[in-house]
């Protein structure tokens, strides 16, 4: 195949691709990668970014990981594919009964899918269904923390059309009950009333709560307190209320631990079905998992077929999908990915107390691998103009961010070296000089 110069992948992609997330009538040229080297992607004039979100959240051990890229390359000239319905592989196996030896008590069984949205359809399903096939009527409902968000398919837009991308989409979309969060606008303990005064009401009503541990990813990097996400499931749990962690971006060690839910377990609080997708294949190949507990399972068993969970894709269980994994996961036993973690986190740590006196920074915040803070902007809406120029300023520096709105946030893979995350660090001052002189008082200013 021919190589593509600069201008040509430019000029081709603007003539057939439809990019995501992305207003294409003004959106800048995307950027033209080629390669990716660890943490640094290349683009087609030889040029290196830092990967700062690692792809979307996904690329977790870096680009081209030889480790995972073997295990790929091995399993497909073993099986590229085959249909999990009525069939079943060794890669398939292996990973589900990794998932649940290393997932947090209860987890019991593994339900594969393609991607986090997927994940979460499974989910709200196995929700729903659970209490029709154990003979309880009329728990149809689910509740949801406001801000989250959950996917792009119509169940996961649902449970986060608080998080306002949805909005085209809002005649289609069930009634979902939102809670506070207890980070924004009230406290934990307004959003735990919130909580029991619906449940007193209507937990008879209430199949599920869904949410995400730890981390509300997209509504701007919201943390939470592992305390405040246990009291939720345990209020739950006293109310006969499914719980359905989304870990599609908190797992895999982005927060700390493997799981967030591992932290959340050491205050008392489970939950009873998991999401993971994203870093279950180090960003190799699309995959997503569900993990339930074993009474949840078992609810589906029955000599009936209208008691099984009728759902499916065609890539269920990919076996090169499952290989990745498997290679991602051999990674975390190696020392080396834990010391990496750890020391990313203390030198988000070390540059906390700099960002929190910087007159332009807001509420710089860390968890695990993930720095995140707010840049002060009157505009903070997604896809504003500022958070366009955050983008392409950082680009222009040599670092990929994708702002959230006017929140910045470094989620870097686990192999970045010491001094390109602190070069970031670095960068992010000659950023921070530039937005003071365009949001000064004169013209212009009312862009940002």
């Amino acid at each position: 195949m021919k190589q593509l110069s600069h201008t040509e992948l430019l000029e081709l992609d603007a003539q057939y691709c439809w990019h995501p997330f992305t207003q294409m009538q003004t959106a800048s040229p995307p950027l033209a990668v080629v390669r990716g080297e660890g943490e640094f992607l290349v683009d087609a004039q030889g040029n290196k970014y830092f990967d700062a979100v690692s792809s979307w959240w996904v690329n977790i051990h870096g680009h081209s990981n030889p480790t995972i890229a073997k295990a790929i390359a091995q399993q497909a000239l073993e099986l590229e594919h085959v249909m999990f319905a009525g069939v079943t592989h060794p890669p398939a196996v292996r990973l589900a009964e990794r998932l649940i030896q290393q997932a947090p008590i209860p987890m019991a069984k593994v339900f594969y899918s393609d991607n986090g949205s997927t994940a979460i359809e499974v989910a709200l399903k196995m929700a729903f269904q659970y209490w029709q096939n154990k003979g309880v009527a009329g728990k149809n409902r689910i509740v949801a923390l406001e801000g989250g968000y959950h996917g792009d398919t119509f169940g996961a837009m649902a449970t986060g059309k608080s998080s306002g991308f949805y909005d085209p989409f809002a005649p289609w979309l069930f009634q979902v009950d939102f809670i506070p969060t207890g980070v924004c606008a009230c406290t934990e303990e307004e959003a735990l009333a919130s909580l029991d005064q619906l449940l007193a009401s209507h937990s008879h009503e209430v199949a599920a709560l869904i949410l995400e541990p730890l981390i509300q990813g997209a509504s701007g990097m919201r943390f939470m307190r592992p305390a405040h996400v246990a009291e939720l499931c345990k209020r739950c749990e006293a109310a006969g209320v499914l719980v359905i962690f989304d870990e599609v971006f908190t797992g895999f060690g982005r927060t700390g631990t493997l799981f967030a839910a591992e932290q959340v377990a050491q205050f008392g609080g489970q939950a009873d079905i998991i999401c993971i997708s994203k870093g279950l294949t180090g960003g190799f190949m699309p995959m997503a998992a569900t993990l339930t507990s074993q009474a949840v399972y078992d609810a589906f068993l029955s000599d009936q077929v209208g008691h099984a969970l009728l759902h499916g894709h065609s890539y269920t269980a990919n076996p090169l999908g499952c290989a990745a994994a498997l290679a991602n996961l051999a990674l975390f036993d190696a020392e080396h990915t834990w010391t990496n973690i750890r020391r990313i986190e203390a030198t988000h740590q070390r540059w906390l107390p700099a960002l929190a006196c910087h007159p332009l920074i807001e509420n710089p915040r860390v968890c695990g691998t993930v720095a995140a803070f707010e840049l002060k902007s009157s505009h903070s809406q997604y896809g504003s103009s500022a958070s366009q120029w955050i983008r392409q300023t950082f680009l222009e520096l040599g670092i990929v961010v994708r702002p959230l709105g006017n929140t910045v946030y470094w989620v870097p893979p686990y192999c970045t070296e010491p001094e390109t995350l602190e070069n970031a660090y670095q960068t992010l001052m000659q950023v921070l000089q530039r937005w003071g002189r365009l949001i000064a008082p004169g013209p212009g200013s009312e862009l940002f």
